[in-house]
Order: structure tokens, then C-alpha cells, then sequence
């Protein structure tokens, strides 16, 4: 029997009392916790790619791709079917296991744009990665109709706790985002949903957003913890750099609440040496975003990847093991 148990009714006096744990304690709770779930030795390979750029009409604080900031992202159409496989090919063969592709929409219409990327989705599928995209808003229907595609994933990050929230996006609620959660869930695609630190939040702001993540009816299959990337033009360019503790006591709580979820440990590896990111990942995060860009902003190169995990002892996570596994069962 495991000694710690998948729960869905955390309070926040309880997660404080986790996040507040000291550090070097927490950590080791966590890496508990990661060990009886997860193959520690084990990293999920993500690639991000932007299949249209810019022009959105959002008003994300955080974000380059934002219209009516001038962060100099010149706005791209969407990308073409072959263009995209060819990058999703090249990913693989690089050693990633899942392919994300993101649009710089508010919300997923239906017309040719939405049926080029469902044909994207079916190609990428083919090639045998699991596929991932992040569009914005979607309704039951077109959230189904990805599913159908062959879509594995759905990313739909809730950037950081309800309170907070009206701060940084006053071009649509809270609400909104967990209803696009609901209508994936519905679907039967699997949950990608995390955040952002460092967006002038307080402490009580990130265990509010955990605490949302946590108390799900389904905990997120994968959370994302990101580290605002300060771009130059947008309104939050001025605010510190993360401090690396914060990212750890991040992850490590999230690993503790969510013990059978992917962490991710996303935007800001940039800024971090080596030896933080094996931190991170002893504190609980089992993914990464692999390649030079995540969207629009800079990320470490495959090759750097790779020599990390060499020296690490870490090796790429296989596509689609938790269907293999459950096959397994089965028969």
C-alpha cells in the first residue's frame, strides 16, 4: 500500500502547512512521494512549437504575443501541415515523445484554420507522439472533435489563483478557463494545466492556484510550473527575476498534492544552472519543454538536453505509457 495517498479535498491551511514545510524537509517529502509513483529515472520530453504567432487579442500581462503590446513578435499565419510535421519529426528524432502546438488565439473557431490544425493533429498522431495543443478556449464540440483527431493532450494553463487573476487577464474569467478544462475533460482528452510564478503574486496566490489544480474531480495529468520570462514591452517586464527556491518550493509541493501527475518543469530553465534544474527534478518535476523556443521565448537546445540527462542518469519517458500500461491490465 502506498503511503501517500491521491487526494482531492486538500484545504488550504493544509497546503500551506506543506509549502511552508522548511525546504530541505519538503524536498525529501516530495521526492518520497515521486518515488512511489513515478520512475524517478524518468523524464517526459515536451516540444513546443508556435504554429501561428502573434496578433492575439488577449490581454496576458506576461505574454509577447499579445497585440497591443509592442514586444517586436512579428505576427505569423498559421503554419503549414508540412512544415509542422517535418519540425514534429525532428523532435522526435531528437528524443522527444510528445509534440505541443500552440496558437496565438483567445478561442478556437470553427472554420479552415481549426480544420487544418485537426489535420496537423492526425499527422502528428501518426508519427507516433503524443500530441498536445494549447488554442485557447474550446467548446464540448470542438474539444470532441480533437479528441477524434487523435489528440492526447489539451494545455490550458490557469497562470495563477482566482484572486490574483483579475490582475494579469481581464479578457476572460477564471471561470472560463476551468469550463475549456471541463469540456476536455468531457472529451476524453488528457489535462495540461499549471501556471506561472513570478507575476508579482504573493505566496498565498500560488497555494491558491495549487489548491485549485489540487481539488480537481481528475488532478491535471500534467502541471506545468513556469517562471516568468520577462519580455521586454509587456507590462511585467520590470519585475524580478524568480528566485530558484521558489521554483523548487513550487514543484515540490505540486509533487506532494499531485503525486501521480507529470510536473513540469517549464519557462525559465534559461536562467538555471545544471545543478538547479537536478534540484528540481529531486524535488519532484518529471518533464520538461525541450528545443531552442517555447512559443516565442528562448529554451535550452536538445543537445544541452542530453548531456544533462547523461550526466544525470535521466532517460526520455516512452510515448503513451500510461495506455501501454493500462493494455497491460487489461489482458
Amino acid at each position: 500500500m502506498q503511503s501517500v495517498q491521491i487526494r482531492h479535498n486538500w484545504t488550504i491551511e493544509e497546503i500551506k502547512e506543506v509549502y511552508n514545510t522548511p525546504l530541505l524537509e519538503l524536498i525529501y517529502r516530495a521526492a518520497t512521494a515521486h518515488r512511489e509513483y513515478q520512475d524517478t529515472a524518468e523524464v517526459q520530453v515536451c516540444t513546443l512549437l508556435s504554429i501561428k504567432t502573434g496578433g492575439c487579442s488577449e490581454d496576458c500581462a506576461y505574454c509577447p504575443q499579445a497585440a497591443r503590446y509592442n514586444t517586436g513578435v512579428n505576427v505569423q499565419a498559421l503554419m503549414k501541415k508540412d512544415e509542422v510535421l517535418a519540425y514534429a519529426q525532428k523532435a522526435k528524432d531528437a528524443g522527444s515523445t510528445r509534440f505541443c502546438m500552440g496558437a496565438a488565439w483567445r478561442e478556437v473557431r470553427d472554420n479552415r484554420d481549426f480544420d487544418r490544425v485537426l489535420d496537423m493533429v492526425k499527422g502528428v498522431n501518426e508519427i507516433g507522439m503524443e500530441v498536445c495543443c494549447t488554442l485557447g478556449m474550446l467548446t464540448e464540440d470542438q474539444a470532441q472533435k480533437l479528441a477524434d483527431a487523435g489528440l492526447y493532450s489539451y494545455n490550458h494553463n490557469l497562470d495563477t489563483s482566482d484572486e490574483f487573476y483579475g490582475e494579469i487577464i481581464t479578457t476572460r474569467t477564471y471561470d472560463d478557463r476551468l469550463k475549456t478544462l471541463d469540456n476536455v475533460r468531457k472529451a476524453g482528452v488528457t489535462v495540461c494545466c499549471g501556471g506561472i510564478i513570478g507575476l508579482g503574486e504573493s505566496h498565498e496566490d500560488r497555494i491558491g492556484m495549487l489548491k485549485t489544480l489540487a481539488t480537481l474531480p481528475k488532478h491535471p495529468d500534467s502541471v506545468p510550473i513556469n517562471a516568468l520570462v520577462r519580455v521586454e514591452g509587456t507590462p511585467l517586464s520590470h519585475l524580478p527575476k524568480v528566485e530558484f527556491w521558489d521554483m523548487v518550493r513550487m514543484i515540490a509541493t505540486a509533487r506532494i498534492l499531485m503525486p501521480a501527475t507529470m510536473v513540469r518543469l517549464s519557462a525559465g530553465r534559461t536562467e538555471m544552472s545544471l545543478s538547479e534544474q537536478a534540484l528540481c527534478f529531486m524535488a519532484g518535476a518529471n518533464s520538461i519543454f525541450a528545443g531552442e523556443k517555447l512559443l516565442t521565448t528562448p529554451n535550452p537546445s536538445f543537445d544541452e538536453d542530453n548531456m544533462m540527462f547523461q550526466l544525470l542518469g535521466l532517460k526520455p519517458r516512452e510515448a503513451f505509457k500510461d495506455e501501454k500500461a493500462a493494455m497491460s491490465v487489461e489482458y
